[in-house]
């Protein structure tokens, strides 16, 4: 028995009893992860280690985490946060003493934590896939650490203080509010755990100072849809930015992913603008509007794109840079399309090998100058992805992740790098995050295609069909994406569809051959290139010759 607050925690009965006596019926796991707070009290506890302990051996989503959290505040009456409280860019502590005979266990944090890891491991069954599942979300942790270490040594003197509202509804409908407040909590801890910002609350942070952006946001049910409205004040100016609307579809998705897309849509946005501010833009305004609109309407092509649009966008980039040498914006852009054309097979050998040069240089010149930016270690992770550096592209996408965690495009990567290395169950992982985020959205079918090609790889080909489809949807003129749905096609009987799709491969990518289209083995695992070999030998059937 466990005794905190007035509440009394009974392990031997797995029941919460509040000052009145009364039992407060929590789920399963809510319950065990109370009773790991209470035997850890005064213990700032990370994300990992609860989940670590409350969902051993199994991956489970973030929002599953939130979830309880929500509903341990709803059952301790702790409205405020300040029982339960969410320490910025660390983890979650029980503030407040714990008494009862069996608080000496909280004495031995490591005997507790092993001891009641186990009694939570002993209740839980998996199938094999959740235990392939976990292993990605275990890759990415090592990842993630990796990336905290090397993004703390180039940690900023200071770091930007925000205070997150909660976010308003404007309906009467109590689902929106339950809504607004899931959002809220996933919007803070995943701010919370950016390392160069601090997120406070409204009036002050510890050191009494107010902090200097406040985001306000407005919930609207639109039809079928959820709108997320929010805008940034600067405290020293006193300007607001408004950000662009989030909006995700409430009939076609569930509670949960609903939640999780808004406040990945928000937070991916907040994250890159605070990014900018950061790095030294002056102001949210200069850093929202400062001159990047030519770069946005060419770079638009790295992710959705043809042949001719990647060589107006290239020739727009060199032009620009001709004019504006040293602008990291430039650079970087024109450096990350350079990649694209590589991973696109658009360059022939000598182009190729000049472009990847050229490319390098730029990364060099605007890692030396923004050595923390979003945007260049995006452009720096695509890079050693392009170039077969599998395994420092994943510490590279991992240090993008820790300035903004729902960013979509470096997932990707990480999971290119782990399909590389032939950890196929782990890439897969990594694309269903990256598409439960859906951030953002114009890389949407990058992680559809790869999500696609792990199936195929692993020779779920009905799976590989309903990703690469989707993805084909959004980007229908990269001839690889067709190749690898004729593929799949052909191993389910669907023979003249496979006829089809590699027919309008090689509209799209004419003169392909078997030796043109084999992806690059330099670093490659075996298990990659053994059932990439599969993959080539059903394109054989298909007629795309050798040579």
């Amino acid at each position: 028995m466990l005794c905190f607050a007035g509440f009394e925690l009974d392990e031997r009965r797995a029941e919460l009893r509040g000052p009145d006596g009364a039992p407060t019926k929590l789920r399963p796991k809510s319950f065990d992860l109370l009773v790991f707070l209470a035997n850890n009290p005064g213990r700032v506890v990370d994300k990992q280690e609860l989940m670590a302990a409350v969902w051993p051996n199994i991956h489970v989503a973030d929002d599953s985490l939130f979830q309880c959290i929500r509903e341990l505040r709803v059952a301790l009456s702790d409205d405020q946060r300040q029982l339960i409280r969410v320490v910025s860019g660390r983890g979650y502590v029980l503030e407040t003493v714990v008494t009862g005979p069996d608080a000496e266990r909280a004495s031995n944090a490591e005997t507790t934590t092993a001891a009641h890891s186990e009694t939570v491991r002993s209740r839980t069954s998996l199938n094999w896939r959740s235990r392939w599942v976990v292993a990605g979300f275990a890759m990415l942790c090592v990842i993630a650490g990796v990336a905290s270490v090397a993004s703390a040594r180039f940690a900023p003197p200071t770091t930007m203080t925000l205070a997150v509202l909660p976010i308003v509804y404007s309906g009467s409908d109590a689902d929106g509010a339950v809504t607004a407040a899931g959002v809220t909590d996933q919007l803070i801890d995943g701010l919370s755990g950016i390392g160069n910002i601090k997120v406070t609350a409204p009036d002050d942070d510890a050191s009494g100072a107010p902090p200097d952006l406040i985001i306000r946001s407005e919930l609207r049910e639109e039809g079928d849809s959820w709108t997320l409205k929010a805008r940034l004040t600067e405290r020293a100016t006193g300007t607001i930015t408004s950000l662009a609307p989030v909006t995700v579809d409430s009939s076609a998705l569930g509670a949960q992913l609903q939640q999780v897309r808004l406040a990945a849509g928000l937070g991916d946005k907040l994250a890159r603008l605070l990014n900018d501010l950061v790095e030294g833009a002056g102001s949210v305004r200069d850093a929202s509007t400062g001159g990047r609109v030519a770069i946005e309407q060419a770079t638009a092509s790295i992710n959705q794109t043809t042949h001719e649009r990647f060589a107006a966008a290239q020739a727009m980039l060199e032009g620009s840079l001709a004019n504006q040498p040293d602008n990291v914006d430039v650079q970087i852009a024109l450096a990350a399309l350079q990649m694209r054309g590589i991973q696109m097979v658009w360059y022939d050998a000598n182009k190729r090998a000049a472009a990847a040069s050229n490319a390098e240089a730029l990364l060099k010149r605007a890692i030396a100058a923004r050595p923390r930016s979003i945007a260049v270690l995006e452009a720096q992770c695509r890079f050693l992805s392009a170039t077969n550096a599998f395994a420092e592209s994943l510490v590279a996408c991992a240090q993008v992740l820790s300035f903004n965690p729902w960013d979509g495009s470096s997932l990707y990567l990480v999971g290119l790098g782990q399909l590389n290395l032939g950890r196929l169950p782990e890439a897969l992982a990594t694309f269903e995050l990256a598409d439960r985020y859906d951030t953002p959205s114009v890389s949407r079918w990058t992680w559809l295609l790869g999500a696609g090609w792990t199936n195929l790889l692993m020779d779920r080909n009905a799976e590989a069909v309903s990703w690469l489809e989707r993805s084909i949807a959004i980007t229908p003129a990269s001839g690889r994406s067709h190749m690898l749905l004729a593929t799949a096609y052909e191993r389910l009987g669907r023979h003249a569809e496979a006829a089809a799709a590699i027919a309008t491969a090689m509209q799209l990518r004419p003169n392909s051959t078997i030796s043109n289209v084999r992806p690059p083995t330099q670093n490659s695992s075996p298990v990659f290139v053994s059932a990439g070999e599969n993959i080539l030998q059903t394109l054989r059937t298909l007629g795309l010759p050798d040579r």
